[in-house]
């Protein structure tokens, strides 16, 4: 490894945090008392004779350089870890009734709150997290926060009164959403390139909702056979395997490993003056608490991109875990359905979620070939993705009609139950749409538009369940569905205005505006960096 002024590769933290050091700048390691990212436009070679270590070309230990095998295996690994996250947020959806038997809770209300606690844990902890495995490493908190989930579910089966319990989801929930929170950092921290990281993305997507719906066919079948406390002790079986996974996982998070670096460097050898960027970076509370983690407020407050893709995604978000409600009314009320019977119903999601990972594929291969043809349409950044939410929007909306207007005593239940299909198709693409194009859109801030998502769609994940019971109660079977698919159909407009007006919004954007200067400035940079190891090789070689 030799110790360079100038980065060789591996630009991820322009993508993953927003206020860590681009590593195609020169960083000085002056008295800075901004952060290193605003700094970095302004930067000079250090005066205090400080050099700062960057990735050797082809670095074994730069994540982007692994090889293809171990990327793959990785991501198996980061997607068993999201399971357990997402599988635990409905776990108890079956065994509901059981439990409120046993502790004698008799309020409707109440009855929501197993599912809606734990989403609580959701909307707090991806702010602790996301910025905690930035400053000290995706495996420390991955590690950390994985153990505190497995505890705390063995805490629910243990569980001796309903308060007891519901705390124990709200703590299962806050540790469990730090995987959904640093998986897609990690994802970022190992793949460079865009086709190979929109699949690890789609992926993950896909986990995230299958996770929610394997969880009513284990709570179904065991509460009726062996007891609703096995559902937590067959989740907390599956978590002990992969907390052996989660120890085995190494960092990838490129300057946490840098640092280790430098340090070991300097350790072997006192008197260098070797530093990773990072170790530069001003880690005072204050600009943290004041300017990082107060961005995703911000941003959906002030950008309409964010604003209105959060509102949108998190309406659906909202959906899907009021069917979790929803269906044991349907076909265990109305159809007289087993809670195990019923949990199978959810298959169908999950089949049309596959459904919709194929068509993403296909609409990437085309996106590639499109690409690679120079066409003038994928120059247009909305061109890329927001065609996947155009057409998954009206099948969702399809999907909520069908299940209303065909769940009757005269029809199968099967046919009510097909309308799943639709469902997860809808879901997946609206997702996947709106996901990529608010990552493409921020890029460097892509983080913070993120958090804002994750928190806004979780918040409103726990508000709306709880009224559920008494809207289907009140409205009906189809008078509920068709509101909630009124209110999709409303919102499905969002990606057509994207498509119309997003580049005009984009170009009014502050956070847009900002990315475009910095991007300028990094070109002019890099293009800098070519020209002096052309100098230096001309000089090496006379």
């Amino acid at each position: 490894m030799s110790n360079q002024r100038h980065p060789l590769g591996n630009d991820h933290t322009l993508h993953d945090s927003p206020d860590a050091v681009p590593t195609d700048v020169i960083q000085p390691a002056g008295d800075n008392k901004g952060s290193i990212s605003e700094l970095a436009s302004n930067s000079t070679p250090d005066a205090n004779n400080k050099t700062i270590l960057w990735w050797e070309k082809d670095d074994p230990e730069n994540p982007y350089n692994w090889p293809t095998g171990r990327k793959n295996l990785f991501v198996i690994a980061t997607m068993m870890i999201v399971i357990n996250s997402t599988m635990g947020s409905t776990l108890p959806s079956m065994a509901i009734p059981y439990m409120t038997t046993e502790w004698r809770v008799t309020s409707v209300i109440q009855k929501d709150l197993p599912i809606s606690t734990y989403l609580i844990g959701y909307v707090l902890g991806p702010v602790l997290w996301g910025p905690l495995s930035e400053h000290i490493g995706r495996r420390n908190v991955t590690i950390v926060t994985f153990f505190a989930f497995t505890i705390w579910t063995l805490a629910c089966a243990l569980a001796t009164s309903w308060p007891a319990f519901l705390v124990f989801r709200l703590l299962c929930g806050a540790f469990g959403s730090a995987s959904i929170t640093v998986t897609t950092g990690q994802i970022a921290d190992i793949h460079d390139a865009l086709s190979p990281r929109g699949h690890a993305m789609a992926y993950y997507m896909a986990v995230t909702v299958a996770g929610p719906l394997l969880a009513p066919i284990v709570s179904g079948f065991c509460s009726t056979t062996i007891g609703w406390r096995w559902t937590f002790w067959v989740a907390l079986i599956y978590a002990g395997v992969t907390f052996v996974v989660v120890l085995m996982l190494p960092e990838t998070y490129a300057p946490v490993i840098l640092t280790r670096r430098a340090r070991k460097m300097r350790k072997s050898n006192p008197h260098s003056q070797i530093y990773a960027a990072s170790e530069l970076e001003d880690k005072n509370i204050k600009v943290v608490m004041t300017r990082v983690l107060t961005r995703p407020i911000r941003m959906i407050l002030t950008e309409p991109i964010v604003t209105a893709t959060c509102a949108y995604i998190a309406l659906l978000y909202a959906i899907f875990y009021i069917a979790f409600t929803a269906f044991p009314i349907i076909f265990q009320d109305l159809y007289g359905l087993s809670p195990g019977l019923t949990g199978l119903l959810f298959l169908p999601i999950a089949f049309g979620s596959i459904i919709a990972l194929g068509i993403f594929f296909a609409w990437d291969n085309h996106l590639r070939k499109a690409i690679a043809a120079n066409r003038p349409w994928v120059k247009k950044e909305e061109n890329l993705r927001i065609p996947l939410a155009i057409l998954g929007g009206p099948i969702f909306v399809v999907s909520l009609f069908w299940l209303g207007f065909s769940a009757k005593l005269s029809v199968h239940y099967i046919v009510p139950s097909l309308s799943g299909i639709g469902f997860g198709i809808g879901f997946m693409l609206v997702f996947m749409g709106m996901l990529n194009y608010l990552t493409d859109a921020y890029e460097m801030y892509a983080a913070s538009a993120n958090a804002a998502s994750n928190s806004s769609r979780s918040l409103l994940a726990v508000v709306l369940p709880l009224a559920s019971t008494p809207l289907f109660n009140r409205l009906g079977i189809s008078g509920a569905c068709s509101l909630l698919a009124g209110l999709s159909l409303l919102l499905s407009a969002v990606p057509f205005i994207f498509i119309w007006k997003g580049e005009r919004i984009r170009a009014g954007s502050k956070f847009c505006i900002e990315l475009k200067e910095k991007k300028r400035e990094m070109q002019l940079k890099a293009e800098e960096k070519r020209r002096q190891d052309v100098l230096d090789k001309d000089e090496s070689r006379q």
